[in-house]
């Protein structure tokens, strides 16, 4: 028996209704999204990389810590460092000194000759600048040397050698410099220290605006770095404060505090010029030491002998003043056998340990002897 379902007219254009709307909606609906990640794939998807600045920013507070354990005041670092950003212009300056690249190593001073860097660098504006200068500091270098031993000289030739006398001490601002080179890492724990230490010398109270130097971060008059500031910056004028970045006095006293903790002697000049014989033999006065500190500028100087014992090698002195006969002495021809050598004294060490380089070393000791010179 076949049963019927009758539907009523009414409840059939209804269901056809429904069934026509919902056909058209389907048809109607955009597909799936299939660039949509699931979110498995989501989760595998790894983070965007940190830009410079964020990396360098994260690294610049994460030494909040350590610089706290130091000493520095939380206001302090927190406000310094709110502005700080990464200087390119210092890690070019740095990769680009000899050296400076990642894996090079040092480049040699061997073979260069030093008569050129001595005519730029003991000039007659130089020595001339220096001969004026002295009239008006000799009250401050006067009483600096007799209480240190230094010459009034040597002192006031590093002052010409390192900020012309005062005229340019950089314009970097040397908070920023040090961060930079922490952050670029190929010196960190040294450039990490000179940061901390500049943060030491805003909480002494000297504004950053005012702690200005080479890209290397050298400041003041004096160039010194900020932890040598901390350790031998002394008060040359008085007034319990020193200043090295608006005293003369303070930097001056400064200088001569370096060279005297340097080892320096008094009464001893720094080295004489000498004229070293076409027969003399050099076998033998090679120096049997291999210095731990910048040991490519050492090895360009002979043995240590007595000036007695040089002479009895038939070394000829040139210049003056002269060390006493059993003064130790080394031996450097800067510009090779034949032209003008000299014998130098342990004071000489006392200018490299300021800046480890013989022509410096060498061109700081000839400044002062022509500072010194009556002009002709």
């Amino acid at each position: 028996m076949i049963v019927r379902f009758l539907v009523s007219a009414p409840a059939l254009a209804v269901a056809l209704a429904i069934s026509l709307s919902t056909s058209a909606l389907a048809q109607e609906a955009p597909p799936p999204d299939t660039d949509q990640p699931t979110s498995a794939e989501a989760a595998a998807t790894p983070p965007a990389e940190p830009s410079e600045a964020e990396r360098f920013r994260a690294f610049i507070t994460g030494l909040r810590p350590q610089a706290l354990a130091a000493g520095v005041n939380p206001q302090t670092f927190d406000r310094e460092v709110a502005d700080l950003t990464f200087d390119p212009r210092v890690v070019r300056a740095d990769r680009g000194q000899p050296g400076g690249g990642a894996t090079s190593p040092a480049t040699p001073s061997i073979g260069i000759n030093f008569a050129p860097y001595r005519r730029t660098h003991v000039e007659p504006v130089r020595i001339g600048r220096g001969r004026s200068r002295y009239g008006s500091l000799r009250p401050q270098l006067s009483a600096i040397e007799a209480k240190t031993g230094v010459p009034e000289s040597i002192m006031l030739a590093i002052y010409g050698h390192e900020t012309g006398y005062g005229t340019f001490t950089g314009n970097y601002d040397i908070l920023r410099s040090f961060a930079t080179l922490a952050y670029e890492g190929r010196r960190r724990a040294l450039f990490t220290a000179e940061f901390i230490d500049t943060l030491k010398l805003i909480d002494r109270g000297f504004p950053r605006s005012l702690l200005k130097g080479s890209w290397a971060g050298a400041t003041g008059y004096p160039q010194f770095l900020p932890s040598t500031y901390l350790r031998l910056a002394t008060d040359g004028d008085g007034d319990g404060k020193a200043d090295i970045w608006r005293s003369e006095p303070d930097a001056l006293a400064s200088i001569g505090n370096y060279l005297t903790n340097a080892g320096w002697k008094p009464n001893v000049p720094w080295g004489v010029p000498v004229v070293v014989p076409s027969t003399f033999s050099r076998a033998g006065i090679a120096s049997p030491l291999a210095s731990p500190r910048c040991p490519r500028v050492h090895v360009r100087l002979s043995r240590w002998l007595t000036i007695a014992e040089w002479r009895a090698k038939g070394i000829m002195i040139a210049g003056a003043p002269v060390p006493a006969d059993n003064e130790m002495a080394t031996l450097i021809e800067p510009d090779g056998p034949g032209q003008t050598a000299y014998l130098l004294t342990t004071n000489y060490q006392a200018i490299l340990d300021y800046n480890c380089s013989n022509f410096y070393a060498l061109s700081v000791g000839l400044l002062a002897d022509e500072v010194m010179r009556p002009a002709e």
